[in-house]
């Protein structure tokens, strides 16, 4: 049975999948841009802030969860779940705000900032949780 055939996927449901495999892909280039960007153009500023820890976590989250999205549109090209759709909308808020809060703070040392990462650490452990039950749902 071929990955993506018309018994296994319905037109609505590809649509759902493509669109979080293209967020997916464009999440990828920048998470290799930003992190390429730190290690050569920001590191002497990053590393006089004391920052540049904080930078690579950004980056390294950035990466993981980028994988995550492309995983959960694979996984809805094969299972139509609602949990997946949440799992999607979820790791997209956590990348926004976990590695984008930690971005900024780490260009602009604005401290406050850090209180947005923990709100972008739950739209993972959310993210990984939705998956979770989605396959555990699913028939």
């Amino acid at each position: 049975m071929p990955f993506l055939d018309q018994e296994t996927i319905t037109t609505n449901n590809i649509m759902t999948a493509k669109l979080v495999m293209l967020i997916a892909s464009i999440s990828g280039v920048l998470a290799v841009g930003i992190g390429a960007f730190g290690a050569h153009a920001l590191k002497g500023k990053l590393e006089a802030l004391n920052l540049l820890s904080t930078y690579q976590t950004a980056v390294q989250y950035h990466f993981y969860h980028t994988l995550l999205l492309l995983g959960i549109g694979i996984l809805m090209c094969r299972m139509e779940e609602q949990w997946l759709t949440y799992a999607a909308y979820s790791t997209i808020a956590g990348i926004i705000l976990f590695s984008g809060s930690l971005y900024i703070l780490s260009l602009t040392n604005i401290k406050w900032l850090g209180a947005i990462t923990p709100v972008g650490g739950l739209g993972f452990i959310l993210g990984w949780g939705f998956v979770f039950l989605a396959i555990l749902k699913n028939d």
